[in-house]
Parts: C-alpha cells; structure tokens; sequence
C-alpha cells in the first residue's frame, strides 16, 4: 500500500471501527458500555508515551497520577463512577526502581484519592522510551450512559472548567514560553502555575453524576477544544457558533491570550481533561445547581442546532477566527 499515510482519527474509522462490538458506538465514544443491562459497566482506555505526554525528566510520581487522570476524565464525561484500573507499564532500557518506587507512590495516591482499586496489568521492555497504557472501569445507573450521539436541536453547550492550561503549560514546560516571551503582566510563578496543570490535570471526576442526571451528550477535552467541539458535533450532527469572550480562561491563559498565536494553541493544543456536554433547555437549572453544589464551575457556550457538524468560532469583533489545525493529532 502506497500513498500518504492515514491520520489517527483516519486509523481508527478504516481499520479499527468495523471491529467494534455492540456497545462500543462504532468506535466514535470515548469508552464502551459492557455488561448486563441491570449491572453496566463503562469501560475506557489511554495511554500516555515518554517524549509525547511526559518528558523523561517528570517526576514518576506526577506520571502515574496524570496517566490515571485522564482516563477518569473519560469515565466522568459518560457519567460514570471510577471504580477500577489496571496498568500496562512499558520500560525502557534505562530505569531504575526508584522511578518505580515514585511511580508506585503516585498510582497510591490517586487510588485513594478517588477510591478506585488496582486490579493487575503488566510490566515489559520498552526501548523506544517507558509507555503507561491505563484501562479504568466506571460503574453506572441502567439508562445514563452519556455517549457523544445524544444532543438535539436547540441543546445548550456547556464547558467545565478552563481551557488551553495544559497546552500553554506544555509550551512552558518545553521552555518555548518562559518570562522574556510572555507579555507583560504574567509572572515567573504563573508560568509554574501552567506548566503545574499540563503536569497534573484537575478532572473534575465528581461531576460525572451532574453529566449522567442531566446531559443529552458529553465527552471530555483531551485534543484540544476546537477539535473535540467538532467530533461531538459529527457524532450529534449539529452545528454550534462559539463567541471566544464565552471560552472560560484562566487569569494565565488570558494574559497570553493577547497573542493570536498563543490563543489558538489555548483552544486547539488538548491537555484540558475538561468536560464538554449538552443540555436540554429544560434542564439547564438544575443542571446550575447541581454544578454549583458539586463546587464545578460551568460556562454556557453556545446553543446547537441541527446540522452537519460545523463549528465555528468568532472573535470579540464577531469575526471568523482561523485556527488552523483544530486539534492535537498524532499523525498529522
């Protein structure tokens, strides 16, 4: 076979979606739902690679945490409640055990934290660089699975938290961002505060019971906002129109926001481990409420309506914003 090489999202549609079993949407979620209907489990899997999610000098402690992280996001964007991981651990020619031992320490932390067991995995050589390959498994009420196919017309979208922490924090962390590049205002301590959440992402894991009472769609923000925008509006078909003033950034994120390049890598670098869901108009009260007793901040983006998967995002001025790529790809 010969010609340009497929991408990662071009992969999983040729070749991996004609596999999937029932309750796997096609390949087009971000987990599966397994099980009995009186007994479902939601099922989910990510793995992190040395060199494209963590650099060999991260602290294994903060690896293994954010390996578990991002698979809790997934789970919480279905609705469900994290109950169980296992680990494939790929190591490469040059570790010693102490980056085990701080490894160990961060799945320990975590375990606790957010009252999950290990249940086994396995441990190989690697020698391209150490691979953390994560399988979390969520328990779930029959019915509340929260897929990225349910949202209707005249939906309102709403994002958790931030967006572009982890992307910026990445540039920092790559020290393609530091003092003398940022614009004035941002400080040597708010730089470690970005470079603090690309290292260790904040899902917020406890909201997973606001998506399964009162979303029609949801899926979390690993790619990036533009991009995963787009994949849950093919998979609902509708089309949405994002003012950028109505994109929740941080104090950071806004100073260096003033750079339209920096504000493009905010919307469409991934890292954010946010939730991004769909509410009918009946229940957006009480999903408010809900949010607000659970402590997660909330920010309406924007209405859908019936369509064919078209986002578009306008700046302050109402003008179309060209973002380029709109998402993080591994073969693009």
């Amino acid at each position: 076979m010969s010609g340009e090489r497929p991408d990662e999202f071009a992969i999983i549609e040729r070749y991996f979606a004609p596999l999937a079993g029932e309750g796997a949407f096609g390949l087009r979620d971000d987990a599966a739902l397994l099980g009995k209907p009186d007994f479902p489990l939601v099922v989910t899997q990510d793995a992190l690679a040395e060199g494209i999610h963590f650099f060999s000098q991260d602290p294994s402690e903060l690896v293994a945490r954010k390996a578990v992280r991002v698979n809790l996001s997934d789970l919480a964007a279905k609705g469900a409640v994290p109950t169980a991981i296992s680990i494939a651990l790929g190591l490469s020619d040059n570790w010693e055990e102490s980056w085990i031992a701080g490894f160990a320490q961060g799945l320990a932390h975590d375990c606790r934290q957010y009252g999950i067991a290990m249940t086994g995995g396995d441990t190989f050589r690697s020698p391209g660089g150490t691979v953390i390959a994560v399988t979390a498994l969520g328990e779930i009420r029959t019915g509340e699975y929260r897929s990225r196919l349910g949202a209707d017309d005249g939906d309102c979208l709403f994002v958790t938290g931030t967006i572009g922490d982890g992307a910026l924090g990445l540039l920092a962390r790559r020290a393609t961002l530091g003092p003398e590049d940022a614009p004035e205002g941002l400080s040597q301590l708010q730089l470690e505060t970005l470079q603090s959440n690309y290292l260790l992402p904040n899902p917020p894991v406890h909201f997973a019971d606001v998506v399964a009472e009162f979303a029609s769609a949801s899926m979390d923000i690993s790619d990036g906002l533009a991009g995963d925008l787009e994949k849950l509006a093919a998979a609902s078909g509708f089309d949405a129109e994002v003012n950028i003033e109505n994109v929740p950034l941080s104090d950071e994120v806004t100073t260096l926001a003033s750079d339209p390049a920096l504000l493009s890598a905010a919307l469409t670098g991934g890292d954010d481990y946010q939730i991004l869901f769909t509410v009918p108009p009946d229940n957006v009260e009480g999903m408010r409420n809900a949010a607000a007793k659970a402590g997660i901040e909330v920010r309406n983006l924007a209405e859908v309506h019936s369509g064919s998967g078209k986002v578009t995002f306008l700046d302050k001025d109402g003008e179309v914003m060209r973002l380029g790529s709109k998402s993080w790809n591994h073969f693009a």
